[in-house]
Formats: C-alpha cells, sequence, structure tokens
C-alpha cells in the first residue's frame, strides 16, 4: 500500500473533475478523498497498490473531457490504511 497527495492545477472545478475522480478510483480500488480548494484547484490524497496509484495520477494528468490540467504536483507519502472507500469532501 502507497499513498499519493495531488494538487491539481488548471480548469478542473466545475467540469465534474471529482465526481469522474471518485469513479475511477472506484474502479481501480483505490480509497480517500478528493475536494475543490479555495483557489480554483483540486486536492485529492489516494491509498492503493503502486500501479493502481500510477494509473490514477495518469488519468488525473487529463482529467474529464471538459476539463484542462494544467499542473499536478504530486507527494508520496506512507499509507496509513485509514480510509474505506473514496469520497468526495
Amino acid at each position: 500500500m502507497e499513498r499519493i497527495e495531488l494538487h491539481i492545477f488548471g480548469r478542473v472545478q466545475g467540469v465534474l473533475f471529482r465526481q469522474a475522480a471518485r469513479r475511477h478510483a472506484e474502479k481501480l480500488g483505490l480509497t480517500g478523498w478528493i475536494r475543490n480548494e479555495n483557489d480554483g484547484s483540486v486536492h485529492a490524497v489516494a491509498e492503493g497498490g503502486s500501479a493502481e496509484l500510477e494509473q490514477f495520477l495518469d488519468w488525473c494528468r487529463s482529467g474529464p473531457p471538459l476539463a484542462r490540467v494544467d499542473r499536478i504536483a504530486v507527494e508520496k507519502r506512507e499509507a496509513t490504511g485509514e480510509f474505506s472507500d473514496f469520497r468526495i469532501l
């Protein structure tokens, strides 16, 4: 188990980014959360296997069709196992 924290910048609010990300995370068996930030970015924390997290990160680089991702800041951390599902906050 691993953990990544993502700060996603661009046109990522108001384009169903969080909903699509949650569906993708659930499909990959990841746990964690995703939320909008006041600066217009999206912040996500995901835990799971290394390959699944890499697939999630790859998806986040483009997001859903209406999104425009300019940049993603990624931090890798140790998994805590604190989540039971993937939620939108």
